[in-house]
């Protein structure tokens, strides 16, 4: 038994001001049903637009991870993301009345504690996870920011955070494991240095009112102006810079809460691949940029490896059915028989198999010196398994006839030649009615995808 996805069990609000517009904004975390994953849902707008939760929707990275899909924007996605991840939900839908959460105190402490509120529940289906077997890294060379994800048993991440400023030397974090997350990361606050403070203030980018949500690392001398600037900021008649080098706006959760706080950022961040990763993050200088160039890569690896999900059988064991079985069933004989066993058969999918040997009829004249496995025979080959498939849920398949009524995103890969194993994979898109058999049909060969086709094909009783 794999485990179940999660989801919440009811609705949740909280407000709060945007750090980068300074408006109030209502966020309200609803349930969302199994495979949704994570998505953004703007109410303010005219239709209420949804942005899933994926890297691919990363515009920019500045000063917090944004998402724009068809002209929709949402900003500082990361720490309610990595709220739910460090919850273990997987699929949640964020309504948001604004461009940007809520930033409330500049950690995930808030979302944690609203997601538990609304109750977590188990869903009825398997989670999907993304299993490291090798190596994967990703190097922004500017920076020096590096992310490596290597093998584990289970997800963990490491930061590693150095600014390059005495105040703020090298600082390390680590989550062992995901239930950790609430205790040891939740709570860490967003940082900046006074550089970049006044930077903001100067371009009237700071709206989020009182600063009580940044940690400031003072990285300079504190001018008289900045000093005027920021008592206005923070609504503070004075403010000064204590022993540890930070304003004394606020204290230091932990003496390395900004390692801890880009490890929160990693974690909502890698949210966006959209699939749970069972593997060590090591990430050395983090910030948006690297994270979601190596979420992006990594989503495009998973999505590969998915499509070239090559199913491993072993050719030895008894096949399911022989070729006199198959000849029970299906109408078809040599040589336009082009299945030669059955390995798998459930209600909803069907494994075959052919040997494609030299003496083929069809390499006579395809092509005479350089035999090739027409194209169309692969399709056919998929669908005979189809019809295996759709020809099981009747009592008296001998007694029905297999006919095509459609293909559509039919591509071919690689050739197919004499001496190849081709394993035909389909399944179900639909469930069968009346008779009509809608699926997604794959053949392999040496280890590679060679075809790929959705198929309609329906059975029909002979006259």
């Amino acid at each position: 038994m794999g485990k179940k996805q999660k989801t919440i069990q009811k609705e949740v609000s909280l407000s709060g001001v945007g750090l980068h517009t300074g408006n109030t904004v209502t966020m309200t975390l609803k349930p969302a049903p199994v495979n949704h994953g994570f998505a953004f849902s703007r109410i303010d707008l005219e239709g209420i637009p949804t942005i899933e939760a994926k890297a691919e929707y990363v515009v920019n990275t500045q000063r917090g991870t944004n998402l724009e899909k068809n002209g929709v924007q949402i900003q500082t996605s990361e720490h309610v993301l990595a709220a739910a991840v460090g919850l273990d939900i997987d699929n949640l839908l964020i309504e948001i009345d604004a461009s940007e959460p809520p930033i409330m105190d500049g950690s995930s402490k808030y979302f944690i504690e609203a997601l538990e509120k609304a109750g977590i529940e188990e869903q009825d289906a398997d989670i999907e996870e993304y299993v490291v077997k090798e190596i994967i890294s990703y190097k922004d060379d500017a920076t020096g920011s590096e992310i490596i994800l290597m093998p584990s048993d289970h997800y963990q991440v490491t930061t590693m955070v150095d600014f390059g400023t005495k105040i703020l030397g090298t600082q390390n974090a680590t989550l062992e494991k995901v239930s950790d997350f609430k205790e040891e990361i939740a709570d860490a606050r967003t940082f900046s240095f006074l550089h970049e403070i006044e930077m903001l203030l100067e371009n009237d980018l700071i709206k989020g009112g009182d600063l009580n949500n940044a940690i400031v690392y003072v990285d300079k001398e504190l001018s008289t102006s900045t000093m005027e600037k920021l008592k206005k900021a923070f609504n503070k008649d004075n403010i000064n810079v204590k022993s540890n080098g930070i304003l004394d706006n606020l204290e230091l959760r932990w003496a390395n809460e900004a390692a801890r706080h880009k490890l929160l950022d990693v974690i909502g961040d890698l949210a966006l691949v959209g699939t749970r990763i069972r593997g060590k993050i090591i990430a050395n200088k983090p910030g948006h940029g690297v994270n979601t160039s190596f979420a992006k890569k990594l989503a495009k690896i998973i999505k590969a490896e998915k499509r070239n999900n090559i199913p491993s059988f072993d050719l030895n064991l008894p096949p399911l059915l022989d070729i006199h079985q198959i000849m029970d069933i299906l109408p078809h004989r040599p040589p336009f028989l082009l299945v030669d066993r059955i390995l798998e058969l459930s209600d909803k999918h069907v494994v075959g198999m052919k040997n494609v040997t030299m003496n083929e009829n069809f390499f006579v004249g395809h092509f005479p010196g350089a035999p090739v496995m027409p194209g169309v025979l692969q399709v056919e080959a998929m669908a005979q398994c189809g019809g295996i498939l759709v020809l099981s849920t009747v009592p008296d398949p001998e007694n029905y006839l297999t006919f095509f009524m459609k293909m559509d995103k039919v591509k071919f890969k690689q050739k197919v030649l004499p001496g190849d194993t081709l394993i035909f994979k389909c399944e179900l898109i639909t469930p069968i009615r009346r008779g009509i058999c809608h699926m997604q049909a794959y053949a392999y060969a040496n280890g590679k995808i060679v075809a790929e086709a959705e198929l309609m094909a329906q059975i029909a009783r002979k006259k």
